[in-house]
């Protein structure tokens, strides 16, 4: 035997071991085949749970602004006692007025000091004035009696239920309020506001 020949019978030899092996012989003039990803799982992102254990959730803030409702009563600000240089025998808080009875006068008192005094007529026997300690409750520039078919009673100034002070006749006496000048009346209405004191002593 040739060289040639032992050489193809070695081929053939190890062709038949690598068949019978499963292997098969890399084939050097072919494309090698591409290469395959493997798939990777995906991984869940881990599920956090909130702790709502021991923890105080707040009141949502809000952007309400509390309203505040205006009133028309005055505000005490000064006290003022009795003033012996103008005769006044009342003691007044803040603004307000005194009226005197007996000395039929009247006095107007603004951020402690009397501003005015003037005279006065009150009620008539059987209609006293009622003396006391009393606070301005309601004003009407243009009021009208209905106790008596709607007589006027300008610049009216209420103290004492129907009782107050207005313009009316200085020479004759009322039914219980108190008469001032015409000019006094509107000095006192413009002075005096609603919650303001008065005094009227005997």
């Amino acid at each position: 035997m040739t060289r040639v020949g032992m050489a193809g019978s070695a081929v053939a030899v190890l062709g038949a071991i690598g068949v019978t092996a499963g292997l098969a012989l890399p084939d050097v003039g072919a494309d090698r085949p591409a290469a395959v990803a493997t798939p990777v799982a995906s991984v869940a992102a881990p599920v956090v749970h909130p702790v709502t254990a021991g923890v105080t959730t707040l009141p949502a803030s809000t952007t309400t602004r509390p309203t505040t409702t205006p009133t028309t009563t005055r505000t005490t600000r000064t006290t003022a006692t009795s003033d012996p240089s103008s005769g006044m025998p009342c003691s007044i808080t803040g603004d307000g007025a005194c009226v005197s009875l007996s000395a039929k006068r009247a006095w107007l008192v603004q951020d402690g000091q009397v501003v005015r005094s003037a005279p006065i007529t009150s009620g008539r026997p059987g209609e006293r004035t009622p003396t006391g300690t009393f606070h301005v409750t309601w004003k009407d520039a243009n009021h009208l009696s209905s106790e008596f078919n709607d007589a006027p009673m300008p610049w009216s100034v209420f103290f004492n239920g129907g009782i107050a002070f207005h313009t009316g006749s200085l020479s004759r006496q009322s039914a219980g309020c108190i008469h001032l000048s015409d000019a006094v009346a509107r000095q006192f209405f413009r002075t005096l506001a609603v919650g303001d004191t008065v005094v009227v002593v005997r």
